[in-house]
């Protein structure tokens, strides 16, 4: 690659200028005040799910979808998944009544063509396929099949309610960045637990309560790991950050270079690769990281699965939001999954940081049918209750909490069970 070239992406970047950009950028610390979501959905045919779209059928509803007045950002993932995200909005009531009446729109402009959506972590009928084209998509499947089937099921047949929520204040308390921080990796594995959707696969049972969560825990850890436990968020990130391997490098002509066992920083380093990274470069490199919880100033929280039915995202971002921005409740919920933490050290007595420790993978295996989350969870949806009553949430919200509380939570079940019971014939 020639010069002139390299300059298309920028300026060289050095190390300790991206170790302070990422140190820097990673929280933006202050008052928590905006909440978003973004939810992915697999598009189906009315009356026939298990039926794959046809690709001009799919086509023909996107571009039927773009033309909609929406305030969400409408965007397709590889294998053809739906995501609308959310802007920031100032409170939990305006977030869910925008993404409500967006969500209307597109279910209506989908309906008009017999199409609709479905809410499952993993896609119950079809074995993975890419259906986008971008060199970024081809450049990940390549990376990800170097390694096994994992990376192209994330890409192609999962889908996710993502929660995202502000850093939290600089110092220390209920709702500091640090504290908030930790609190999300632990509360993590309890919403994976409450949450799980997606115990089939090909049709069958996969022994999963959350199949989706498995999935993600199979891929590279380099990819979908969080930092180790125990070190101040923005040195772990940081760290984290350049210790991450290369998954692609842009260039001119396509197929995108694909390296292998290059992390960020031997390319900074140089002499690797045929250029030097930029501040583009770092960028990129960022959006190809996946762990469960991602600072991106804001938190995004990644563990959670696409939930049934037109409404049903609307308690894990309820629950979520409640639990991280009211302090008692967060006091509450901190204390309360704390102990979890014991559960994070593999059998060779090292920290597994999420989501392969012990802990989240017996969280996405065995939901809340594992006691000392349901134990947890149950808990945690009480604070939760309570602080939606202190927050002004309405009826609707509130209620649709205490209905899956008394339905799940309490029951030591979650979605999936439900649709094991359908599976197993247990479902009238």
């Amino acid at each position: 690659m020639n010069e002139a070239d390299c300059t298309d992406y920028g300026p060289p970047a050095t190390e300790d200028e991206v170790a302070a950009l990422v140190h820097g950028i990673c929280f933006k610390t202050g008052p928590p005040t905006t909440v978003g979501v973004e939810l992915e959905w697999f598009v189906h045919e009315l009356g026939a799910p298990q039926l794959p779209v046809a690709p001009d059928r799919r086509a023909a509803a996107v571009a039927a979808l773009r033309t909609l007045p929406l305030s969400s950002a409408l965007t397709v993932e590889p294998g053809g998944q739906l995501e609308l995200s959310s802007l920031p909005a100032a409170s939990l009531p305006e977030c869910i009544a925008s993404v409500c009446a967006d969500l209307a729109q597109v279910r209506a402009a989908l309906a008009g063509l017999g199409l609709g959506l479905t809410g499952l972590g993993q896609d119950p009928w079809h074995p993975p396929k890419r259906l986008l084209h971008d060199a970024r998509y081809v450049a990940m499947e390549t990376y990800f099949d170097r390694t096994g089937p994992a990376g192209r099921s994330m890409m192609c047949s999962t889908a996710s309610v993502q929660i995202c929520l502000d850093a939290g204040y600089e110092e220390p308390g209920p709702l500091g960045h640090g504290r908030r921080w930790h609190l999300a990796h632990l509360l993590g594995a309890v919403l994976v637990a409450a949450f799980a959707n997606s115990p089939l696969d090909g049709g069958r049972p996969t022994g999963w309560r959350s199949t989706r969560q498995a999935v993600w825990a199979a891929i590279e850890p380099g990819r979908s790991s969080a930092p180790p436990d125990g070190e101040e968020p923005r040195t772990a990130w940081t760290r984290h950050v350049l210790d991450s391997p290369v998954m692609c490098v842009r260039t001119p002509q396509e197929p995108w270079l694909v390296p292998e066992e290059v992390t960020f920083r031997d390319w900074l380093r140089g002499g690797v690769l045929p250029r030097p990274p930029t501040r583009d470069d770092l960028d990129y490199h960022l959006t190809t990281l996946f762990p469960p919880v991602r600072p991106r100033g804001h938190l995004e929280l990644r563990m959670v699965d696409a939930q049934p039915g037109d409404d049903g995202w609307i308690v894990p971002l309820a629950v979520t939001a409640a639990l991280f921005d009211d302090p008692e409740a967060a006091e509450r919920a901190y204390r309360t999954v704390k102990p979890l933490a014991e559960r994070t050290t593999s059998l060779g007595g090292h920290r597994a940081p999420a989501p392969r420790s012990p802990l989240w993978l017996d969280a996405a295996r065995h939901g809340l049918a594992d006691p000392e989350l349901q134990d947890a969870a149950a808990d945690c949806f009480a604070a939760a209750l309570d602080a939606l009553h202190r927050q002004g949430a309405t009826t609707a919200v509130v209620d649709a909490v205490g209905t899956f509380t008394e339905r799940h939570v309490a029951r030591g079940r979650c979605p999936a069970d439900d649709l094991l019971d359908e599976v197993n014939g247990r479902t009238p």
